[in-house]
């Protein structure tokens, strides 16, 4: 009989902060770092929260769309991914409080592929069924779009 795996799992964390700018996370057998600049006051010895967050849609949907892209038989070939976010930082300034941080964010997805773009098209709707990240961002309010794009 066939073991069947959680659907449902607990993450769970203790991070470090040295810092009031610097957070360490232990992650598997990793030690993530999310730092501000240093003209924020930080270290910058990683990116920090908000960049985080952009960098893990980006890889969320390269990860995702890949699985997709296997699982339909299509080959991505060589895939960039242009990010190009619009971030409100009134509220990371403590200004005010602002409903939706990232209002709009646009990801290119550049693949440098013999698919054809209706079969891109395909991986993207796909990937946006699928990607957990995306979907955080557009339960908060953000629009997100996301280009699945034929490069030469």
């Amino acid at each position: 009989m066939a073991v069947k795996m959680k659907t449902v799992v607990t993450y769970r964390a203790t991070a470090a902060c040295p810092t009031h700018a610097r957070t360490e996370i232990p992650v598997r057998d990793l030690n993530v770092v999310i730092d501000e600049p240093v003209e924020r006051g930080g270290t910058n010895l990683g990116p920090s929260p908000t960049e985080t967050a952009m960098t893990a849609l980006i890889a969320c949907t390269n990860v995702i769309g890949h699985k997709n892209a296997k699982r339909l038989g299509i080959d991505l070939g060589d895939v960039t991914i242009d990010a190009n976010a619009k971030f409100d930082r009134r509220g990371v300034l403590m200004e005010e409080e602002i409903d939706v941080p990232f209002p709009a964010i646009t990801l290119t997805v550049n693949c440098t592929t013999s698919a054809s773009q209706a079969d891109l098209d395909t991986v993207g709707q796909q990937t946006s069924k699928y990607c957990a990240i995306a979907k955080l961002f557009e339960a908060a309010g953000t629009d997100l779009t996301v280009n699945w794009v034929k490069t030469p």
